[in-house]
C-alpha cells in the first residue's frame, strides 16, 4: 500500500479534538480495546473485525441490559443478580469475548481487565451500603458478564462462520474471476450462509443486480471508473487520491466504531445507552456484510480491473479495453457487486445518522501508520458515505452502482436492525428521556 500523509490546513484545525477524549466509560474503554486488539500481532481482515466486533459489542450490550432490563436483548435475556453492577459486567463481558477470540493477547488483556476493575473499585460513592456491598455488586457484575460472554460465544460458534462454501469461477464476460496481482480465490465465502444477527436471512435485502454490459448505465459506470481509477489518472486529485487511501487503510468497523464513540462521548450517553448504540452499529454491519456476501456469491459481477482489460469481450461498442489498465491499488479477491464497503457503511451511518440526526458535524481519522495525521471532516453523513463511494470508484476497484447499491443494502439492514432489535420494553420512544438517560443510576458508568 502506498504511503501517503497529508495533513490539510482545514483538517488540521480538527485533530486536536480527536485526539483526545474527556469522557469515556467501560463500554468505550473496552470498545477502543478491542480495536488494538485487531491490530496486534497482525492486522485483523475488514470482515473478521466485523465478525468480532458484532460479537463483542453484543455480548457487552446483553451484560448490561440484563441488569438494567430495559431493551429487548439481542441473545440472552436478562437474568443478572439483584445489585450487580453494570460496570463490571460490561468489562467482563468484553474481556472474555476478546480472550476467546485474541488468546495469545491474554497477558495484554489482563492487564487492562485489571484496570478497569480497580477502577470500578475505587469509585464506591454511588453505592450507599459500603465498601462491603460494593465488592458483592463488583462480584456479581462480573459473574453475570462472564455467563453472557459465554452464551453469545457458545451461540456464534455455531453461525457458519467456520463451514466452506463452494464456488467455481466464471470465464464468460461480466463473470467474476481471480485479479492480478495475487489471483487469490472468492474470499469470505462463509458470510454467504452466515446466520445474521437481526435480519431473517442473508438474502433479505439483496439488490436487483449490476447493469447489463450493453446498458448506458453500464457504459457511464464503466468509463467512469477507467479514467477516475486509473493507478496513473491525469483526472484524480490529489485529494481524491488521499480519501481513496485513506478509505482502504483501516477497516471499515474501525472508521464507523470511532465516529460512534466520538460522539457519544459529546453526548455524555449513559453507560446502557452507548452499548445498546455500540450493539446497533455493530450487528447491523455485521448482517450488512452477511447479505453483501449473499449478492456477491449470486451476481458474482466481474471487477473493472478485469472488465476494462477484456471489454472487447463485452459486446458493448462504447467500452474501449485496455489491457495495461491498473487500479489505484491492488482489487480485493471478491466480486465487485455490490462494494462491501459501501454496504457495510451504510448501515453504520444510518445507525448513527438516525440516533444523533443527518446534520452533526464529525472528524474521524486512522489507526494506520501510513494515515497518521490525515483527519476527514463532514457536516453530515450522506457526505460520508458520498466520499466512501467516490473512494472506491476513484481507487479502480468498484463500479459506481455497485457502490450505490451496496449503500441502499446497508441502510436497508440498518432499519431493519433498529425497528426489530434492541427496542425499548416499555414502548417509549428512544428520545423519550428518564431518570437513567440524566445520569441518575446508581452504576452509571461514567468516571
Amino acid at each position: 500500500m502506498m504511503n501517503f500523509r497529508k495533513l490539510s490546513p482545514v483538517l488540521a484545525l480538527f485533530a486536536g479534538s480527536f485526539v483526545a477524549v474527556a469522557w469515556a466509560d467501560e463500554v468505550t474503554d473496552w470498545n477502543a480495546i478491542m480495536f488494538r486488539a485487531a491490530l496486534v500481532p497482525a492486522a485483523t481482515g475488514p470482515l473478521i473485525t466485523i465478525t468480532y466486533a458484532a460479537i463483542v459489542q453484543a455480548a457487552v450490550f446483553d451484560a448490561v441490559n440484563g441488569i438494567e432490563r430495559r431493551y429487548t436483548p439481542i441473545h440472552v435475556q436478562p437474568a443478572a443478580a439483584k445489585g450487580a453492577s453494570s460496570r463490571a459486567a460490561a468489562v467482563q463481558a468484553a474481556y472474555a469475548t476478546l480472550v476467546n477470540l485474541y488468546p495469545s493477547q491474554k497477558s495484554a488483556l489482563d492487564a487492562e481487565l485489571s484496570i478497569s476493575l480497580s477502577a470500578i473499585s475505587g469509585d464506591d460513592g454511588d453505592h450507599h451500603g459500603g465498601g462491603d456491598e460494593h465488592g458483592k455488586a463488583i462480584k456479581r457484575g462480573i459473574e453475570w458478564g462472564q455467563k453472557v460472554a459465554d452464551a453469545i460465544l457458545a451461540w456464534r460458534s455455531t453461525d457458519g462462520f467456520n463451514s466452506p462454501v463452494s464456488f467455481t469461477n466464471g470465464t464468460l464476460p461480466g463473470e467474476w474471476r481471480p485479479t492480478p496481482p495475487g489471483f487469490l480465490p472468492f474470499a469470505g465465502l462463509q458470510f454467504v450462509q452466515m446466520t445474521p444477527w437481526s435480519i431473517q436471512s442473508p438474502s433479505q435485502f439483496r439488490p436487483l443486480g449490476p447493469p447489463a454490459l450493453t446498458s448506458t448505465q453500464y457504459t457511464r459506470d464503466f468509463n467512469e471508473t477507467k479514467i477516475m481509477g486509473s493507478l496513473s489518472s491525469q483526472t484524480r486529485t490529489a485529494d481524491q487520491t488521499l480519501f481513496s487511501l485513506f478509505w482502504n487503510a483501516s477497516t471499515a468497523s474501525y472508521y464507523w466504531n470511532t465516529i460512534a464513540v466520538s460522539l457519544i462521548t459529546q453526548h455524555h450517553l449513559s453507560l446502557l445507552k452507548t452499548a445498546r448504540l455500540l450493539a446497533l452499529v455493530n450487528i447491523g454491519m455485521a448482517d450488512a456484510a452477511i447479505g453483501c456476501w449473499d449478492a456477491k456469491y449470486t451476481y458474482h459481477f466481474w471487477r473493472p480491473i478485469t472488465a476494462i482489460r477484456l471489454a472487447d469481450t463485452d459486446g458493448n461498442l462504447d467500452t474501449a479495453a485496455d489491457p495495461n489498465f491498473d487500479a489505484l491499488f491492488a482489487t480485493p479477491p471478491h466480486p465487485d457487486y455490490p462494494s462491501g464497503h459501501s454496504c457495510v457503511s451504510g448501515a453504520g451511518g444510518r445507525v448513527l445518522a438516525s440516533y444523533f440526526g443527518e446534520n452533526i458535524e464529525f472528524t474521524v481519522g486512522s489507526d494506520i501508520p501510513s494515515m497518521a495525521g490525515v483527519f476527514r471532516h463532514f457536516s453530515n453523513f450522506t457526505a460520508a458515505l458520498n466520499e466512501i463511494k467516490n473512494a472506491r470508484v476513484f481507487a479502480g476497484i468498484h463500479f459506481r452502482t455497485a457502490c450505490d447499491d451496496g449503500q441502499a443494502l446497508g441502510i436497508n439492514v440498518a432499519n431493519y436492525a433498529m425497528g426489530h432489535s434492541l427496542v425499548r420494553l416499555d414502548g417509549k420512544n428512544e428520545d423519550e428521556n428518564d431518570e437513567h438517560d440524566n445520569g441518575n443510576h446508581s452504576d452509571k458508568g461514567s468516571h
